[in-house]
C-alpha cells in the first residue's frame, strides 16, 4: 500500500469485497464496458496483484485491472482504467499505473499493452504521456476490429497500444 500524502490518496491492491464499489465506479464512467459485479470480485480475489485501487477518504475513486500475459510474462495487459469524475485530471490514473508497475507481481514486465477505442481520449492521453514522460517507445496496431463484436453492441474498434520495451524499473 502506498499513500500520496499531498492528496491523501491511498493506492492499494483490490480485494474481493471491493467488487461492488469498483462496478459502480466503472458504471459511473459511462465510457467503459461494464462487466458483472462478479467479474470485479474475481479480479480483486484472483488478479489483485496486477490490479490497483485509488482510495480517498474511504471511497474507491480509481481502478486499474490488468494481468500478465500467460504466453509472454514480459507483457502486462491493462484491461480497464477508471477514475471518478470528481478526481479526474489529477494524475491519479498515471499514479495507479506507476504503483502497479512497482508491485512484485510486475517485476520483469517490459511491455504494457492496452486496447483503447478511438473515443476514449483520456486513455489515449494516459498511455501516450506515460510513455513520453519516461522516453519509452510506443506503437499502435490494429487490435480488435469493431466487426469482431456482436452486431448489436455498436462497439468501436479497439486498437492495440504497446508501450515498451521498458528498460529501467519504473
Amino acid at each position: 500500500m502506498a499513500v500520496n500524502t499531498e492528496t491523501e490518496i491511498i493506492y492499494r491492491n483490490p480485494i474481493a469485497k471491493d467488487g461492488a464499489s469498483v462496478w459502480e465506479l466503472i458504471r459511473d464512467t459511462e465510457t467503459l464496458d461494464l462487466n458483472s459485479p462478479y467479474c470485479y470480485m474475481l479480479l480483486g480475489d484472483y488478479f489483485n496483484d496486477t490490479c490497483m485501487i485509488a482510495e480517498h477518504e474511504g471511497d474507491i475513486i480509481g481502478f486499474i485491472s490488468a494481468f500478465r500475459s500467460p504466453r509472454n510474462l514480459e507483457r502486462l495487459f491493462v484491461w480497464q482504467v477508471a477514475v471518478a469524475r470528481t478526481h479526474q485530471r489529477q494524475g491519479i490514473a498515471k499514479n495507479m499505473l506507476t504503483y502497479l508497475l512497482k508491485q512484485k507481481a510486475c517485476h520483469g514486465v517490459r511491455f504494457i499493452e492496452a486496447t483503447i477505442s478511438p473515443s476514449n481520449k483520456a486513455s489515449h492521453r494516459l498511455f501516450l504521456s506515460f510513455a513520453e514522460e519516461r522516453s519509452i517507445p510506443s506503437t499502435v496496431t490494429a487490435g480488435y476490429g469493431a466487426d469482431m463484436f456482436p452486431d448489436r453492441s455498436n462497439h468501436e474498434d479497439e486498437p492495440l497500444f504497446v508501450i515498451g520495451p521498458i528498460i529501467n524499473e519504473i
